[in-house]
């Protein structure tokens, strides 16, 4: 494909992008296709010959759009907000027509000084401590994973260029709780510490935050017991039910240890735009780490992670290669991301913050996430009115836990009588919403039983769609009871 053949099939894709933005209202929320079906409809073979670009722009419809779940619709309301602002789609447009081969600041200055300069600029708007310094990754399960490697490092004065864990005289221990997401369980298993070292703390039973007195005791046993506590991740918006854990109380207790504190904030970082939320993070500048996505709420297209570092030459020295072809004149002088992380090429993520940003403003991105954080008070308001309905766990931010609680199934208290029915009732509903595909909803098991996250985010919802949601909810529990 030659430039100009690029030009014209490039205004052929921005309007089909263009006019499928602009109906998935009209489509089913949900993907409807069955397994094996994608795939069935594409030929078993590459093709030898070039195709029209019209032909793959109508398979790209026919095939591709059914077998996708609208995550940008206005009545999404599944796992968590997952925007894509076409502000931010232009800016990987630009991107990946640049094609620049970024492995070190040499092979593209760019590359590095605008993400340098865009990470700035988020720094500050998110109020985080002046001295920390950021990077993009491709998600926070890389951030995490990258922190938990630096926490490691620290813990063993650099056991890396040694014997690495296996040469260590004792093991290290992480703390963290079962609400926290599950890379983390992840990350501490492919960081060498193993799953037997990852202490999950009792939560508080109503808010589901850390207990601070629980990780106190379980520091002083492990340290007593000649282990070595080397990380405490606190998550602030746990994906359940965007608990928040008491960060301010948590960082006394682990600097005892010397362990790392790395802050889980993936989807929850977008909120510390907004003043007012800044509690979320009180505490901040005494953590060593804290992971955050703009892919999420705030709405840069994935994927596009950020990682803060208090100490960004800790990180370096854990993370950096230097093999010779990659050496360069200006070393010592400028920033080499290939050394932040686990990647060596890097793609020009910063572009799609850089147009976002730009294109969209600030102040834009604050109103629309005041906007979702009133529609979840609105929705948790109607709940907690309605009769035979609960909330479940307070609302922090965009999510409401809710549940709706049958004659016999709960007692007056809150207590589960019947289990068993109740979590029947519970999938029939949620499933039967998202099976008409005018809604999606979450399930999700608190406390050992079933509930329903609804996660408000979407770019395109206003009140009118969470209004239309509540009803869906309310006559879909309702069918529910009805049915023999």
């Amino acid at each position: 494909m030659d430039p100009e053949e690029f030009r014209a099939a490039g205004h052929e894709l921005i309007d089909w992008i263009a006019d499928y933005r602009a109906r998935i209202p009209q489509l089913p929320v949900q993907a409807r296709v069955k397994p094996g079906e994608v795939a069935g409809k594409l030929p078993g073979r590459a093709p030898e010959e070039a195709e029209p670009f019209g032909q793959v722009l109508a398979d790209l419809d026919r095939i591709v759009v059914p077998g996708v779940t609208q995550v940008q619709h206005p009545r999404y309301f599944g796992w968590f907000p997952s925007n894509a602002s076409l502000s931010s789609v232009l800016g990987d447009m630009a991107a990946s027509g640049l094609g620049a081969l970024s492995i070190t600041w040499q092979s593209a200055p760019a590359v590095t000084e605008v993400e340098e300069v865009v990470l700035e600029w988020l720094r500050e708007l998110t109020g985080l401590p002046e001295s920390w310094r950021g990077v993009i990754q491709d998600t926070a399960s890389t951030g995490s994973l990258v922190a938990l490697l630096a926490a490691r490092e620290r813990a063993t004065d650099y056991s890396e260029t040694r014997g690495g864990l296996q040469a260590e005289a004792a093991p290290l221990t992480v703390y963290s709780t079962q609400h926290a997401h599950s890379s983390i369980g992840k990350a501490v298993a492919l960081a060498g510490y193993g799953q037997d070292n990852l202490r999950l703390i009792e939560v508080d039973p109503v808010s589901y935050a850390m207990r601070a007195e629980s990780l106190a005791a379980a520091l002083e046993a492990d340290a007593a017991a000649g282990l070595r506590p080397a990380a405490v991740v606190v998550t602030v918006g746990t994906t359940g039910t965007t608990a928040v854990d008491p960060l301010a109380q948590i960082i006394p207790l682990a600097r005892r240890y010397g362990a790392w504190v790395h802050v889980d904030a993936a989807m929850a970082g977008s909120a510390l735009l907004l003043p007012e939320m800044r509690w979320l993070a009180d505490g901040v500048a005494g953590a060593d780490s804290l992971t955050w996505n703009p892919h999420k709420w705030l709405g840069t297209v994935l994927d596009c992670s950020l990682l803060y570092v208090a100490d960004p030459g800790h990180l370096i020295r854990v993370m950096s290669t230097n093999p010779s072809y990659l050496r360069s004149a200006v070393d010592g002088e400028v920033t080499q991301y290939k050394d932040w992380g686990i990647p060596l090429g890097r793609r020009f993520r910063a572009l799609k913050l850089w147009f976002h940003l730009r294109l969209d403003g600030a102040e834009a991105i604050r109103a629309r996430l005041r906007r979702d954080l009133e529609n979840a008070r609105w929705l948790a308001g109607q709940v907690s009115s309605a009769p035979g309905w609960r909330v479940l766990a307070p609302v922090n931010l965009q999510t409401v836990v809710l549940r709706h609680e049958p004659a016999g199934t709960v007692s007056g208290t809150g207590a589960v009588l019947d289990a068993g029915a109740l979590n029947a009732h519970t999938l029939a509903w949620a499933d039967s919403v998202n099976a008409a595909g005018t809604a999606m909803v979450t399930p999700s098991l608190l406390d050992g039983t079933w509930s329903v996250r609804v996660s408000i985010g979407a770019e395109r919802t206003e009140r009118p769609d969470v209004e239309e949601l509540w009803k869906l909810l309310q006559q879909a529990a309702g069918s529910s009871l009805a049915q023999p």
